[in-house]
């Protein structure tokens, strides 16, 4: 069976990018398996369940219901640990996001960088989105020195995606938004080099219309909205073979 690894920080991450990726690959048959920095079962950030701003930043109602799906998925329930994460064994790798404290852990860890470095050697697919490519950004291959994104032509968080949401919710979760001084954007452009390409999308995000840039094996995403169209690509190129 297809295999994908989803590894998640042991708390905070955004709820829709790993709930609605989980769905869609398991409707497409192909097995989910989840990885927390020490194996112990992940919770995602409350907040974003429920909504910060008026219940208009957050899941949406039926992604909130899908990652209570999940999140009753013994494969959810019983992660391995990133030290134990064999890439032989998988044929994809998806890194979701999420922007409060707790995703640190797993945005900082050194193995998932070096797990995420074999993905690449390998050729395997790897989707990322919102925070998510700052794994790979800070994943340096040694054979090169430089970052596995080095030339690459992707997107992530943008820096106005990243801004509009930390001016909607300073009033009341002051800098949650904000999970590092530099901007997502700006970290992954330094990483892609003069070489790389930073594809920022439509000005006005939508759910409706998904933005997922396609590099080779690379997928990447910007926020919740375009988790769906990042699923559905990663689905059909793993089906495809």
């Amino acid at each position: 069976m297809t295999r994908v690894l989803m590894p998640l920080p042991c708390e905070d991450f955004e709820p829709t990018e790993a709930a609605v990726p989980w769905r869609v690959l398991r409707d497409a048959g192909i097995e989910v398996v989840f990885a927390t920095p020490d194996g112990t079962t992940a919770r995602c950030d409350p907040k974003a369940l429920a909504g910060v701003v008026f219940g208009q930043i957050g899941a949406k109602a039926q992604d909130a219901a899908t990652y209570r799906e999940m999140a009753a998925d013994p494969a959810f329930v019983n992660p391995i640990s990133f030290a134990s994460i064999d890439v032989t064994q998988f044929d994809a790798l998806h890194l979701p996001g999420g922007h409060a404290p707790g995703m640190r852990p797993y945005l900082e860890s050194t193995i998932l960088q070096e797990k995420a470095v074999e993905f690449f050697q390998a050729d395997k697919l790897v989707s990322a989105i919102c925070h998510g490519p700052i794994v790979l950004a800070r994943a340096v291959d040694p054979e090169t020195g430089r970052s596995v994104l080095s030339g690459r032509r992707m997107t992530g968080l943008t820096k106005l995606l990243e801004r509009a949401g930390f001016w909607l919710t300073v009033w009341t979760l002051g800098r949650r938004f904000r999970t590092y001084p530099a901007y997502v954007q700006d970290e992954v452009i330094e990483a892609q080099g003069s070489a790389g390409l930073f594809e920022r999308g439509p000005l006005v995000p939508s759910y409706a219309d998904p933005f997922v840039v396609s590099d080779g094996n690379l997928l990447t995403a910007r926020w919740p909205g375009d988790a769906l169209g990042l699923a559905e690509q990663l689905a059909q190129r793993l089906r495809a073979g």
